[in-house]
């Protein structure tokens, strides 16, 4: 559970306090850490040691201990010497890995408590009674943020995450595969929305700055209870596919800002196709030239406006109502009427959704 190096910088920390040369091995034997050479000539003495009921034991030059969490025996530890002194140091530094042992299997078992919280794998029940065990509040407001990176483990980015909240207790950094990191964030009283908005925006200036890596951020709405987390994650995971699809020079997405987006994409793909035979006749936005497809976008950023649409594109105001009575004779649509507009942008947006679909077949 605790890594080799851990124990090696606890032990090594202990002896240049003490001067006293200490090892960890396991059960079977084998050295994790050892500060003095030698030390695995102990192992069939330590094999003797784990089978016996004392708790400590002198062994030659060495004095053994055992390191136990919940009645299950972790590790042996050695100190060398057989003074008083040695006694007391090798008890200290068994409590010290013993409390390392307790603070990682707390770390462990909510890591593992807010997965199973994130893909709805617990009873309603069980996560109260979890939580309470592990000394989490079950009612204060929280948000799921997600962070996908551009390659799988990318432990960079996690570890640049974790350093912008390890101050903070309350939130939870966690992973559900390769590529997704996973922030459950507690959301303070009187923080809203625009301040979700600059958490997301932090995370992705520290991980491209700081982690030199490019990530995809999205947010699911702030929830109330904890039993709800699933509910926000698997919004901020709609967020992001959304995203994707139809905001893609974006890389911070809200789910309560992905407008009609989140409507299109739960919409069945023979009824997209259906609308796209009846709005385009056949045609796909793909044959238009790219003079139109610009026109058409300026248009749209431009709320509509003829005037300022054909001040951007550096064309007179008649070239642009040109090109946009050449589409309504193409379309059937004008985009100066803002029904039909409404027909138009939706059916881009169809068009984009289909595609996306369409290569996530292949």
């Amino acid at each position: 559970m605790i890594s080799n190096q851990i124990l090696l910088n606890t032990i090594e920390g202990l002896k240049s306090i003490t001067r006293i040369n200490l090892c960890v091995m396991d059960t079977e034997g084998k050295v994790l850490a050892s500060t003095f050479s030698g030390a695995e000539k102990n192992e069939e003495a330590v094999l003797a040691f784990v089978h016996s009921q004392a708790d400590s034991q002198a062994v030659s030059d060495f004095q053994f201990f055992k390191v136990s969490e919940d009645n299950q025996l972790e590790y042996i530890l050695i100190a060398e010497g057989n003074s008083d002194d040695v006694y007391m140091i090798g008890k200290m530094a068994t409590f010290q890995i013993k409390s390392l042992l307790v603070a990682y299997k707390e770390r462990y078992d909510k890591d593992n408590f807010i997965k199973n919280l994130l893909l709805d794998n617990m009873l309603l029940v069980d996560i109260y009674s979890r939580a309470k065990k592990l000394h989490i509040d079950t009612d204060v407001r929280r948000v799921v943020f997600i962070i996908e990176t551009m390659h799988d483990k990318d432990n960079n980015a996690l570890e640049t995450i974790r350093g912008l909240f390890s101050g903070k207790v309350k939130d939870f950094i966690t992973a559900v595969d390769e590529k997704n990191i996973i922030l459950v964030k507690e959301v303070e009283e009187g923080q809203g929305y625009a301040d979700m908005e600059k958490i997301a925006n932090t995370l992705l200036d520290m991980s491209n700055s700081e982690a030199m890596t490019r990530v995809n951020i999205a947010y699911g709405t702030i929830i109330n209870d904890i039993k709800e987390v699933s509910r926000s994650y698997k919004e901020a995971r709609l967020a992001l596919d959304v995203g994707k699809i139809f905001y893609s020079d974006k890389h911070v997405m809200a789910y309560n800002g992905l407008g009609i987006g989140r409507l299109i994409y739960q919409l069945p793909l023979p009824l997209c196709k259906m609308f796209i035979k009846e709005i385009f006749d056949g045609k796909s936005p793909d044959d238009f030239d790219e003079e139109t497809l610009t026109t058409i976008n300026k248009f749209f950023e431009n709320s509509l406006n003829v005037s300022e649409t054909s001040r951007q594109l550096y064309i007179h105001r008649n070239t642009l109502v040109y090109r946009l009575d050449k589409l309504q004779k193409m379309t059937n649509l004008d985009l100066r009427v803002f029904d039909d507009a409404i027909t138009f942008k939706i059916a881009l947006m169809v068009v984009k959704y289909m595609k996306y679909m369409e290569n996530m077949e292949y």
